[in-house]
C-alpha cells in the first residue's frame, strides 16, 4: 500500500509538472495573447500576428488607456490571456487586472502593502518588469522580494514567500520565469554589496526548491567542477571564490535583476549575472567570478552547465543582466540552436547554446572604445576575454583619478531594455544608448543596507557623432554587424516588438510610440503618449482586431533625475546631470495607450 501511494503520488506530482508547463506553452502559442513579458520563452519579442503591416500601420489609432494611478518609471508591458489583460505598476506594485470583453473594466486590483523604507534602498528608480502567468496563476515579484502568487481570476492570494532582506539591500525590480512546474526569481542590490542569486520556488506552494548563488563555494553556486564548463573547459574546483580576495565574495554583487529564457528541449535556462562589488575595481583584485557571467542551468536541478564571464574584473559596471536571445540559425554552413546577447559593455555576442561556445563578439556601437575587442582565438591564454584599453582602464588609472571620456557609459550601450528578433528576417532590433562617461572611482567601507559603490560618475552623448544620446538598430548576429541605425536623441529605453506584418515597434524617451519598417528602418508612423516610455510594447488581437499595447511613464535609470526629482548632476550614478534635458520634453505619469486600426 505504501509503494502505491508512493507511485500514484508522483504520477500525480509529473501530471501536475506537465499541465502547468503546457498551459503556459499553450498560452504562448497562441498568437492573439501576449502570455509572458518576453512574448516566448526564447526572448524573441516577435508576434505573428499581421493585420497591423507595413502598408496600413501609418493608419493606426488610440483605442483606449489606462491611468495606473502611479508616478515613477514604468517598465515592463501588460499580458493578455483571454478576455482579460493583467496590468502592473512601479512601487507600490498593484496588479491590475481588466476586463477586455467590458470596456477594461477593473475585474480585481492587488495592492501590496510594503514598507516605503525599501525605496530608498532600490538603485535606480522603483520600476518594476512586470507580472507573470501559469496554470491559472499570476506570480508577482515585488520590490520588497515578496513572490506572490494570485488566483488569475480573482485577485486572490494564493500563497507569497520572501525571497531576500531589504535591511541588507536585497529588493527586485524584475519579473520572474515561469517554468514547468517551478517560478525562478532573481535579486537586486548589486551597489550594497548583496550576493547575487537565482532560485526557484514550487509553482503550487511557494517551496523554495534549489538556490544557486552567482559566487561562493561550488555547493553555493551548483557547479560540478569537471562538468560545468568555461569556453568548454572544465571550470574546475572553487572557480566561484578563488579569483575573489579573501571572503569578499560574501558582499560580491553579480545580482539578477534581468531576464530569463529557456530551451525546454534541452531543459536549460539562461540568463546574466551583474557586476561585482563595489565599483572600485582596486578594492577586489582578480577576475571576480561569477560576475559578469552568462549562465546556463538545469531547470530542474539549478545545476550549471555552463558558463561564460563576458567582461573579467569589470571596472565600468557593465552588468551582464540584459537578456539572452535564442534562436534556430546557419552558421559556418551548420544549423545550430544560437543565443544571442546585447551586453552593456558594447559588444553583442553570439553563442552555441548548448555548447556555450563564443562564436561572435562584436562592438553594436561604433563609439565603444574601453576594448579592442575579444580574442577569438581558441589556442590563445586570453580566448573569450576583451582586450582592455589602458586608456579607460578605472584600474589602471587608480583610485582619486578621474578616467574621462570611456564609451559606453556605466549604463551600457543597452541597459535591460529587451530587443526583439525577426525570424522572418534573420535580424535583431536593438533599442541602444549612446552614452558615454568620466568614472572617477574612490575607497569605500561595506555596511549592511547602506550604498556600497566606490565610484562617481557623469555621463554624456558620446562624441563625433549624431549629438543625441540613442541610435536604434537592426543587428546581423552572425556578421557581426549593423544593418541599419536609427539616431535618437535620447537613449532609446523602451523594449521592441517584431511582427510578421514587417514592422518593427519602440517607444522614445520623450514619449513617442514608433513604427518602422523591419527591413529598411524607415519611419512609419509616431505618436506621441502622454510620458516618456521606458515599457515594452506588445501586441495582441481581440473581437477580430490586432492591438499594440505601450506602459508610458519616464523613470529608470536614463530618467531618474525627473523620477526622483533629482537635481545634483552627479546623482542617480552619474545619469541626472546626462538626462538633464529630458525634463525639457516630458513628465511624470503612469498610463497604458492601446492602439489599433481604425474600422
Amino acid at each position: 500500500m505504501k509503494r502505491l501511494t508512493l507511485l500514484t503520488s508522483g504520477l500525480a506530482l509529473v501530471a501536475g509538472m506537465a499541465a502547468a508547463n503546457d498551459d503556459l506553452i499553450t498560452q504562448m502559442d497562441n498568437a492573439d495573447q501576449w502570455a509572458i513579458q518576453t512574448g516566448d520563452y526564447k526572448n524573441q519579442r516577435y508576434s505573428e500576428l499581421d493585420q497591423i503591416n507595413a502598408e496600413n500601420v501609418g493608419d493606426l489609432q488610440v483605442a483606449w488607456t489606462f491611468s495606473t494611478g502611479v508616478l515613477r518609471g514604468h517598465e515592463g508591458s501588460p499580458l493578455v490571456i483571454g478576455d482579460t489583460m493583467y496590468l502592473h505598476t512601479p512601487f507600490p506594485n498593484i496588479v491590475y487586472a481588466l476586463d477586455l470583453a467590458n470596456d477594461g473594466k477593473i475585474k480585481w486590483k492587488y495592492e501590496p502593502q510594503q514598507d516605503p523604507d525599501v525605496i530608498p534602498v532600490m538603485c535606480c528608480d522603483t520600476v518594476n518588469r512586470g507580472v507573470a502567468y501559469a496554470d491559472g496563476k499570476i506570480f508577482l515579484h515585488q520590490a520588497d522580494t515578496t513572490v506572490v502568487a494570485l488566483n488569475a481570476e480573482s485577485g486572490e492570494v494564493m500563497w507569497e514567500v520572501v525571497n531576500g532582506d531589504p535591511s541588507k539591500g536585497e529588493t527586485n525590480t524584475a519579473t520572474v520565469l515561469p517554468v514547468k512546474d517551478k517560478v525562478i526569481v532573481g535579486i537586486s542590490g548589486g551597489e550594497f554589496g548583496v550576493r547575487g542569486s537565482v532560485t526557484a520556488y514550487d509553482m503550487n506552494t511557494g517551496e523554495q526548491v534549489w538556490r544557486a548563488y552567482s559566487m561562493g563555494p561550488d555547493e553555493d553556486i551548483l557547479v560540478d567542477p569537471e562538468n560545468t564548463t568555461h569556453l568548454g573547459e572544465p571550470v574546475g574546483e572553487n572557480s566561484g571564490t578563488n579569483t575573489w580576495e579573501g571572503d569578499q565574495w560574501m558582499i560580491g554583487g553579480g545580482t539578477t535583476w534581468g531576464w530569463y529564457s529557456a530551451d525546454m528541449d534541452e531543459n536549460l535556462f539562461y540568463y546574466g549575472t551583474g557586476n561585482p562589488s563595489t565599483w572600485n575595481p582596486s578594492q577586489r583584485p582578480g577576475d571576480n567570478r561569477w560576475s559578469m557571467t552568462v549562465m546556463a542551468r538545469d531547470i530542474d536541478t539549478g545545476m550549471a552547465k555552463w558558463f561564460y564571464q563576458m567582461t573579467p574584473h569589470d571596472e565600468w559596471d557593465y552588468d551582464g543582466v540584459n537578456e539572452m536571445i535564442l534562436t534556430e540559425q546557419e552558421i559556418d554552413g551548420e544549423e545550430r540552436k544560437l543565443l544571442t546577447h546585447f551586453d552593456r559593455n558594447g559588444l553583442a555576442y553570439t553563442m552555441d547554446r548548448v555548447s556555450g561556445e563564443l562564436l561572435v563578439a562584436e562592438k553594436y556601437d561604433p563609439a565603444v572604445n574601453w576594448t579592442t575587442g575579444v580574442d577569438m582565438d581558441p589556442e590563445s591564454d586570453t580566448y573569450g576575454r576583451p582586450a582592455v584599453v589602458a586608456q579607460y582602464s578605472t584600474e589602471q588609472q587608480g583610485e582619486d583619478v578621474n578616467t574621462t571620456g570611456i564609451c559606453p557609459a556605466a549604463l551600457g550601450t543597452k541597459d535591460q531594455q529587451p530587443a526583439a528578433y525577426s525570424p522572418k528576417t534573420e535580424t535583431f532590433y536593438v533599442p541602444t544608448n549612446h552614452v558615454c562617461m568620466d568614472y572617477e572611482p574612490f575607497r569605500v567601507s561595506y555596511t549592511a543596507g547602506q550604498p556600497y559603490v566606490g565610484a562617481t560618475l557623469a555621463m554624456y552623448p558620446a562624441p563625433d557623432s549624431h549629438g543625441g544620446m540613442g541610435n536604434f538598430i537592426a543587428w546581423d548576429n552572425i556578421n557581426g554587424e549593423i544593418k541599419w541605425s536609427i539616431p535618437e536623441q535620447f537613449s532609446v529605453w523602451s523594449g521592441a516588438l517584431a511582427t510578421a506584418g514587417d514592422v518593427v515597434f519602440y517607444g522614445t524617451l520623450e514619449g513617442y510610440l514608433k513604427a518602422v519598417h523591419a527591413e529598411t528602418g524607415d519611419e512609419l508612423y509616431r505618436f506621441k503618449t502622454p510620458s516618456g516610455i521606458i515599457g515594452n510594447v506588445m501586441t495582441y488581437m481581440h473581437e477580430g482586431k490586432q492591438h499594440i499595447g505601450i506602459l508610458s511613464g519616464v523613470g529608470g535609470w536614463a530618467g531618474i533625475g525627473l523620477a526622483a526629482g533629482l537635481t545634483n548632476p552627479n546623482d542617480g550614478l552619474g545619469a541626472v546631470g546626462g538626462y538633464a534635458a529630458l525634463s525639457d520634453y516630458t513628465a511624470l505619469g503612469g498610463q497604458l495607450t492601446v492602439f489599433t486600426l481604425p474600422d
